[in-house]
């Protein structure tokens, strides 16, 4: 009997330094999140242009951008259970094609109607990409730049909504609103043809499905060259993790797992509500207040400015300090500048420091809790806690702009409008602070096969 070489994976991605490879996974999904940033974006940039081409008012999209929001919701809370069952690739490639697919037929939408079904139908494929490129990339991070690599990748996602209001107007004015989608189609097909070649498997994955270990060991080779693989001997790798049994949302309550799921909800839930609702309502409330169009249209460039560079700076502070205590003091001292955008709406130098310090710590925040739920839960349902995470939250992001078009319907002012956020600010600064990690215990995982002398 040959001798058995056992091989913890988690510990081979812990010491393996970061190289090609892991940039590689890195940028494609930073590619992935930036498409979907346009695709979520495009109608916004176009329903001005479509309003007067078919002589309707802006105000009839409202149903319209609900159906893209709706779509995001249902494509989280199915494909992201699918990813656990079917692999990260499979799902992030059938997110592409369908995304990519509708966003192309909605250049020919001839109707609301139309436009309608095939905005949720493209909803559906960007809700199923997002959750899984966050697994994905987590999976083959160490933990000492989880946190780092998974908010650097995100940021795709608002620089991918800049890239489309920049070249938005320039194809509009030239070749019409149907280009938008036509751009917004072509690119992630074209793309899905580069990720069928280059982006791998998760590895973790494969070992929790039980993969042959030939497979994974070329992908471990891959991500440490210099790592000597056992030629001879029969090999077993292990994922010291918990195996996951029966409906996989289930297991998110097991386990103990049950308080930590709803709270991490919670947070998704109120901060996606305030997040969505200020880059929506924004500029108007600004615009009511006496601010000039062009800084109130401004206001939502420096609130995403804000969100990039929070991401960025939070993620590194979570890979070395207690993710709870930065990320809840993130929404805490967000509720504080949202009350400063409130009571700076006439002053131009209080107004524009205060959006960018509350898109610091509203969207900067929301990236980096991105990679702490992919941190809480094991990889056999890593997808379906992010997933489902991500969906609860789009129903705040659905309320959110609703909430405030029904506060400004009912009389109140645009200042007390915008300190109306800072009570699901708070309210997620709560749920963070009350999130504690909680160790799993399982049997481990393990695939084995033997390798080809």
């Amino acid at each position: 009997m040959p001798k058995q070489h056992v091989i913890d994976v988690t510990a081979a991605i812990e010491r393996a330094r970061f190289g090609r490879f892991q940039f590689m996974i890195t940028a494609l999904c930073a590619l992935i999140a930036l498409l979907d940033g346009f695709d979520t974006q495009a109608i916004a940039y176009v329903a001005p242009v479509i309003a007067e081409h078919w002589g309707m008012s802006v105000a009839g999209f409202g149903p319209i951008f609900g159906a893209g929001l709706a779509g995001l919701t249902v494509g989280a809370f199915i494909l992201s259970p699918a990813a656990d069952r079917f692999g990260r690739k499979s799902v992030i490639l059938l997110s592409m094609l369908i995304f990519g697919v509708f966003s192309l037929v909605t250049a020919w939408a001839g109707s609301m109607n139309e436009l309608l079904v095939y905005r949720f139908l493209t909803g559906v494929g960007l809700g199923g990409a997002m959750p899984n490129i966050i697994a994905l990339t987590s999976e083959y991070a160490p933990t000492r730049l989880r946190a780092t690599l998974v908010t650097v990748m995100f940021c795709g996602f608002p620089f991918g909504s800049t890239v489309g209001g920049v070249i938005s107007a320039p194809l509009i004015a030239a070749y019409g609103w149907p280009s938008v989608f036509i751009v917004g189609g072509v690119a992630p097909l074209a793309v899905l043809l580069v990720l069928v070649v280059w982006l791998p498997e998760s590895v973790r994955y494969l070992v929790a499905s039980g993969a042959p270990a030939a497979r994974i060991d070329g992908i471990l080779r891959r991500l440490d060259p210099e790592r000597a693989a056992p030629a001879t001997a029969e090999t077993i790798y292990a994922l010291n993790e918990p195996k996951a049994s029966g409906f996989t949302v289930v297991q998110l309550f097991q386990e103990g797992r049950a308080r930590t799921t709803l709270l991490l909800w919670a947070a998704f839930f109120m901060n996606l509500l305030v997040m969505y609702f200020l880059v929506n309502w924004l500029p108007s409330l600004l615009r009511s207040s006496g601010m000039p169009i062009q800084t109130a249209i401004l206001s939502t460039a420096v609130l995403n400015l804000g969100g990039v560079v929070g991401a960025v700076c939070l993620g590194r502070m979570i890979d070395h300090m207690n993710p709870h205590l930065v990320l809840g003091s993130a929404y805490a001292a967000s509720a504080l500048f949202i009350v400063g955008v409130a009571y700076g709406a006439h002053d131009l130098w209080l107004l524009m420091p205060a959006i960018f310090l509350a898109g610091f710590g509203v969207v900067g925040a929301q990236i980096g809790m991105n990679a702490l739920a992919a941190g809480i839960y094991p990889t056999a349902i890593r997808s379906t806690g992010v997933g489902w995470a991500l969906g609860v939250g789009r129903i705040g992001s659905i309320i959110g702009p609703v909430a405030g078009g029904a506060l400004l319907g009912a009389g109140w002012s645009a200042q007390g409008v915008i300190l109306a956020a800072v009570a699901p600010a708070l309210l997620a600064s709560v749920a963070v602070f009350t999130l504690r990690r909680r160790g799993d215990a399982g049997e481990p995982i393990r695939a084995s096969a033997t390798l080809a002398h």
